[in-house]
């Protein structure tokens, strides 16, 4: 998993100005600091070194979905879908990327005083890091059930990408890991499977591919949806949205998690239990080969999923 800091050199989209991260601060009573008032989102990057170019996955979905979710907050980011990525695009030109990248924009309430009730005044930012491989699931994730539930609609909409939310992922990931699991999957406060603590989940079962709906509190993802689309369109699966008993895991042939930073991640073992025969499963398999071959622009059909950026070999001012 990615842990190095970036360069405090990296030029970012901070405060209307391109400026090096080292420069791009907060003050300590900033309202969002305190109280968790921000929205992010997470867009991924490839590099193809023989055309020169970064592949942004989807970027004009996310930006609509950042912008969207950040209302929920009556936060406001002023530009366009399209000038967003024009703002990342030459963020990589700037930095001149030549590596895979991971884009973080986040906007927030920006006002520093004490006191919960927000005001109008917003801030954002569009932060690209140089970023590999998020959670290593080459040989299969060992996942464990979280004691902690995933968050209601009607306490935190787990569908924004909310930072104050997401100490719940944090105590998740805590909790799982101290117990020697790689990944959390949440259950709803009803019991039923919701998602990993950072993704989504699917599960294969009778030869059907079965993923949580939104009713059960997930984050509506932009690389699930890739998921369902290729499951459909190129290997014509039955792709079914419904609610997942937690003992559901324990009985079906295959499990993964999907999102933006675990991409299509296989899990070979729920809470000590084998998944099927132990191993990553043939739909999981074929599954990740498409993904990665549609987010690298080797697949014509999905190249409506990729803005295509040239970055040159030097940085520029």
């Amino acid at each position: 998993m990615p842990s190095s800091e970036p360069d405090p050199s990296t030029i970012v989209f901070f405060d209307n100005r391109y400026v090096p991260l080292a420069q791009a601060q907060v003050g300590v009573l900033t309202h969002a600091l305190n109280y968790g008032t921000g929205v992010f989102e997470g867009i991924r990057g490839y590099w193809d070194a023989d055309i020169q170019e970064v592949m942004l996955v989807r970027p004009a979905d996310h930006y609509v979905r950042w912008k969207r979710n950040a209302g929920i907050l009556h936060l406001e980011i002023p530009p366009s879908p399209d000038e967003l990525i024009e703002i990342t695009a030459e963020l990589l030109r700037r930095n001149a990327f030549h590596s895979d990248i991971y884009v973080r924009p986040l906007v927030w309430k920006s006002a520093q005083r004490i006191g919960v009730h927000a005001d109008a005044r917003d801030s954002f930012t569009i932060v690209a890091v140089p970023f590999g491989v998020y959670m290593d699931s080459a040989k299969g994730l060992h996942a464990g059930i979280t004691s902690w539930r995933r968050l209601e609609d009607n306490a935190i909409p787990g569908r924004a990408k909310i930072c104050g939310a997401y100490v719940n992922s944090a105590l998740a990931t805590d909790d799982v890991r101290r117990c020697g699991f790689d990944e959390a999957i949440f259950l709803s406060e009803n019991g039923h499977v919701a998602e990993g603590a950072t993704c989504n989940i699917f599960m294969v079962r009778n030869g059907r591919l079965i993923t949580p709906g939104p009713a059960d509190n997930i984050l509506e993802g932009i690389t699930r949806a890739c998921i369902i689309e290729l499951a459909r369109d190129v290997l014509h699966l039955e792709v079914v949205e419904r609610s997942i008993d937690r003992s559901e895991l324990y009985v079906c042939d295959e499990v993964f998690f999907t999102g933006t930073a675990v991409e299509l991640a296989p899990v070979t073992m729920v809470d000590h239990r084998r998944v099927g025969a132990g191993a990553i499963g043939p739909i999981a398999s074929e599954l990740r080969r498409l993904y990665t071959d549609a987010t690298r622009g080797r697949l014509p059909q999905f190249e409506n999923w990729i803005r295509r950026v040239s970055v040159p070999v030097s940085i520029h001012a």
